[in-house]
């Protein structure tokens, strides 16, 4: 997509974006300027320079379009307003300068998969009105009879019935957000003006939401009970023009922006169809590797539970069949998911887990994510009741399991809630250890996390064995050193339940990362691999290993090698 430059002596088409390491920000949650208790742009942009010191080169901001906030603004009803609880565009604009004024970029997430069932759209098609009569999927029918058996991301049925119209309408989300109709080409015509807009106003690109839901079959087939997921998903992931669309969206992002689509159910195949068939996406969020530890039903006890060779190989392939030939995202973690200290490291050991998953992410090959919070090892909070949670997805799916008789009572769901709903990555940014953690002057919108005295950014910085440290150090040696950019990757070894190791070669220069993902000393022995005059780049322990075959790493010790 962008001008295409080549290292010396590789066939590695460099771009800015492979190079970036880019942060997101939930503004909700970030920082609040106002005393309102809910984060806003002003807030973002008094925190650039943390940002800029922590040396990302990209923000990516979560919607901040003019919203009902059902979803916490996924559902857009203007995308070319802010909503007034984050600012105005002046705000935006600002926030913009800001950043470039530091040779950073702002990406913003694109929903168009949906629009919020209070935008303009649906408001005249729900009418019939002209050409908004078909922006949406509409079923005529009786109102007691669904038009077929497809289920919601969020639970209960992804069908609801309009008065007005009297018809229903599809909604693979909450029921106040409507599925576009992307096979109406004013539709199409619609949503590239909007891409258009944004870029016009100076973004430098964007995250591209739910966009594997965009293609639905003609005649709405009955789900197939033999398939995984939701009743019908096999129907509305993947469908059968989705590659046609993309193609076409493509067209309006210009050379030099970015461009990431977010895939739920693709794998590495998918992931690596959709980077390779043309100029939409650079790179794919896919999330196989973050299924190692979902259990297979909300009340079973084993939530959590995970092995360290089956993400190995998940990462590995990754790697090797993604970033590779094509290019990835590299993430542990976003709005959606829990604090990776909680879920793949240990919040006993936090600082070591911390650092040790982070010199694995910014080591690997693609564009390292961080979420909000990650760079000072914030872990899950806690919920003793469904009250206690504003996750519209974990609220929709529990009261449907409550409605249906699958569970009785919040307490058959305890644990699963506690371990995957959204809202752990959604407690208020921790700055600093005063009353809301430096977040806001006034009661936050969702109750700040019980550590924020002990985790928070004003502490990290002061203390140069922070995780916080730590990541900028990881930042500027990827920054300096292209091998973890473009470097090819080898895993070293394979079926174990403590190491994690794998070398990055480019032209002939050589790194090897060693992690000890466990809480046990353990000795570093691979097969059929020596390593001469290995120089230690990077470690979290003061004394790490000079030569790493043969010695003992403590536990989640990370090393980072040049031999």
């Amino acid at each position: 997509m962008t001008q295409q430059r080549q290292t010396q002596n590789s066939r590695i088409d460099r771009e800015w974006w492979k190079e970036a390491v880019v942060y997101q920000v939930y503004p909700r949650s970030f920082n609040d300027s106002d005393g309102d208790g809910i984060g806003d742009i002003p807030g973002i942009t008094e925190r650039v320079d943390y940002l800029d010191d922590l040396g990302v080169d990209v923000v990516w901001l979560s919607p901040v379009y003019d919203s009902p906030n059902h979803d916490n603004g996924y559902d857009i009803r203007d995308y070319r307003a802010i909503n007034e609880e984050f600012g105005d565009m002046a705000d935006w604009e600002r926030l913009r300068d800001e950043l470039h004024d530091r040779d950073m970029k702002l990406i913003m997430d694109l929903v168009v998969n949906h629009t919020s069932n209070e935008h303009e759209w649906f408001q005249r098609s729900r009418r019939e009105e002209g050409e908004y009569a078909d922006y949406y999927h509409w079923v005529e029918g009786e109102p007691d009879e669904p038009p077929n058996d497809w289920e919601s991301l969020f639970g209960g049925s992804a069908w609801s019935w309009d008065d007005e119209r009297e018809a229903w309408y599809l909604h693979v989300f909450n029921e106040n957000q409507p599925d576009l109709n992307w096979r109406n080409p004013d539709v199409r015509e619609a949503v590239k003006g909007v891409v258009t807009w944004w870029v016009e106003q100076g973004i430098d690109g964007f995250r591209m939401d739910a966009i594997s839901h965009l293609s639905k079959p003609e005649g709405y087939p009955a789900g197939d009970p033999d398939e995984p997921g939701p009743s019908g998903s096999e129907h509305y992931t993947f469908g059968p023009r989705l590659g046609e669309y993309l193609d076409e969206l493509g067209t309006v992002v210009p050379d030099g922006a970015m461009s990431a689509g977010e895939m739920g159910g693709a794998d590495a195949d998918d992931a690596r169809e959709f980077v390779q068939r043309g100029d939409c996406l650079d790179m794919v969020f896919h999330f196989d590797h973050l299924d190692v530890d979902q259990a297979d039903d909300w009340t079973d006890d084993n939530w959590g539970e995970w092995s360290l060779p089956e993400f190995e190989e998940l990462m590995t392939r990754n790697q090797r069949e993604v970033a590779e030939p094509a290019w990835d995202a590299l993430f542990l973690g976003n709005h959606d998911h829990p604090r990776i200290v909680s879920r793949f490291g240990d919040e006993s050991e936090r600082r070591r887990s911390a650092t040790c998953i982070a010199t694995f992410l910014l080591t690997m090959r693609g564009t390292p994510y961080l979420y909000q919070g990650q760079e000072l090892g914030m872990t899950n909070a806690e919920f003793d009741d469904l009250s206690e949670i504003d996750d519209a997805m974990t609220v929709g799916l529990v009261e449907d399991m409550l409605e249906s008789g699958t569970v009785d009572s919040f307490d058959d769901v305890r644990e699963a809630v506690n371990y995957r709903s959204r809202d752990h990555a959604r407690t208020p940014m921790q700055w600093a250890d005063d009353e809301a953690a430096g977040f806001s002057e006034g009661d936050p919108w969702l109750p700040v996390n019980d550590n924020y005295d002990e985790i928070n950014a004003a502490e990290a910085r002061a203390d140069d064995e922070s995780v916080f440290h730590h990541y900028r150090r990881l930042i500027d040696l990827r920054e300096d050193d292209p091998v973890f950019v473009y470097g090819d990757y080898d895993t070293l070894v394979a079926d174990d339940e403590q190491f994690y190791a794998f070398t990055r070669e480019l032209d002939g220069e050589r790194r090897l990362v060693v992690c000890n993902w466990s809480d046990e000393p353990a000795t570093f022995a691979p097969a059929d691999f020596t390593a001469d005059d290995t120089e230690v780049l990077l470690a979290n322990y003061d004394d790490a290993p000079t030569d790493p075959v043969g010695a003992t790493f403590r536990p989640f010790e990370a090393v980072v090698y040049a031999y």
